[in-house]
């Protein structure tokens, strides 16, 4: 000790624990990056993003790095921490020693180095990257070495480092990221993205116009009646069919029979000859397929069938739009043809309304797994076609049938189970 003076060592002591404070910080900054931006910044040609990705490509070559020098390190300090100990204490000192320098090293080199490296992981991992890149070159045996031996002890267990998992989200996952996002994506940013991933989940009879509700031509009406349907449409495609929609002829483009409709006399002759063949839709499909099957097939209506070839109803392009950037109207209640609230509260609902609609626009939570409309969620649970002033409670809700009209509920009274006074037994 006499041959080396105090400072000295002092000063190889604090460099020590300063080269353990790296190798720790390192290790966590490297784990704790955003892997996903760290590859955005690789693409944009970010050479420390770059450097880092080539890094983690082999994370057993890396730890092996890191966690011999940390070693190495953590062992150096502790012999000169010893060595301190004896020349100033004495054999006290030795026994003192270990327990000082693993709380020098807790504070000073893992726990707080680390957890700067996990709130700040870029800012550690990134410029680490340029002292790490080399000493992965100069402790290329001893890592080899390092890790052959450990890698052959998780190769029992069936893992292959160079093997390693590909970072993939699954819908789930990546509605998680989406929620998380906070103020990075404007709120309404993740709800049409959230919307997105929604559409695997649907099927077009979800959203489709059903086939009482479709508004068409029919060649057997008279001719004054097809021109007074074209006239007032508020569709600008109307389908036409003969006698019954399963008589399908085709799809009507009402902008381009402008000048036609001009006319004063018009036949159906002339009307058909701007009736497009139309484009059917199996039930079952996927909303996000049918978006790209309009794309593919550059259609924007669809008319949707079962399996034996009867049409269902209709589904657009721009229902599936909505689905996703929500209704063109800011008030959704009062917009709805079949949704009309009432003054105590209730809502006076046609039994053909689609489920998912009520909860779109009355941000209720009606199941929606089974019957796709009111109707049919009324016969489900009573088992039977009911008689008007029934009434029956669906989860929150409770639902007076009005008015019962060719074997279906015609119009039916809902409210949230909150607006009612609880029942209470005398």
């Amino acid at each position: 000790m006499d041959d080396y003076p105090t400072g000295l060592l002092v000063g190889a002591l604090v460099l020590l624990i300063a080269g353990s404070a790296f190798f720790s910080s390192s290790e966590t900054g490297m784990v704790a990056l955003n892997r996903y931006r760290l590859r955005h910044l690789a693409r944009q040609g970010n050479r420390a993003a770059r450097r880092v990705e080539s890094l983690l490509k082999r994370p057993d070559r890396l730890l092996g790095t890191i966690l011999i020098g940390n070693n190495f390190i953590n062992n150096a300090a502790a012999t000169l921490a010893t060595l301190l100990g004896l020349y100033w204490f004495g054999e006290l000192g030795t026994a003192m020693a270990p327990v000082v320098i693993t709380l020098v090293m807790l504070v000073f080199a893992e726990v707080t180095p680390k957890t700067f490296a996990a709130l700040r992981p870029e800012a550690i991992a990134f410029p680490s990257s340029v002292i790490l890149k080399p000493l992965q070159l100069l402790f290329t045996p001893l890592v080899w070495l390092v890790n052959t031996i450990g890698n052959g002890i998780l190769a029992l267990f069936g893992i292959r480092p160079d093997h390693g998992g590909e970072d993939h989200l699954s819908a789930e996952e990546l509605r998680t990221v989406v929620n998380e996002a906070g103020g990075l994506i404007p709120e309404q940013h993740q709800s049409m993205l959230l919307s997105i991933l929604d559409l695997e989940n649907e099927t077009v009879e979800d959203i489709m116009i059903p086939r009482n509700e479709m508004v068409g031509v029919d060649v057997d009406d008279d001719m004054d009646e097809i021109l007074e349907t074209l006239r007032s449409s508020q569709h600008t495609r109307l389908p036409v069919f003969k006698g019954d929609p399963n008589q399908m002829i085709g799809i009507l483009h009402l902008r381009k029979m402008t000048r036609l409709l001009l006319k004063p006399e018009i036949n159906k002759a002339e009307i058909l000859q701007y009736a497009v063949d139309p484009y059917y839709v199996p039930e079952g499909t996927q909303l996000h397929r049918q978006l790209i099957n309009f794309q593919n097939a550059k259609r924007r209506i669809g008319v949707v069938v079962d399996e034996y070839g009867d049409v269902l109803g209709l589904i657009t392009l721009e229902d599936i739009l909505e689905e996703i950037v929500g209704e063109f109207t800011t008030d959704l209640a009062a917009s709805s043809q079949d949704i009309h609230p009432q003054e105590d509260g209730s809502y006076l609902v046609d039994g053909s309304t689609h489920l998912r609609e009520m909860n779109r626009v009355l941000e209720w939570q009606l199941p929606t797994d089974g019957p796709k409309t009111l109707n049919g969620l009324i016969t489900e649970h009573l088992q039977d076609i009911p008689d008007a002033n029934t009434s029956v409670r669906v989860g929150d809700h409770l639902i007076e049938i009005v008015q019962v009209k060719d074997n279906m509920v015609k119009t039916a009274r809902v409210r949230h189970i909150d607006l009612v006074e609880p029942v209470t037994d005398d």
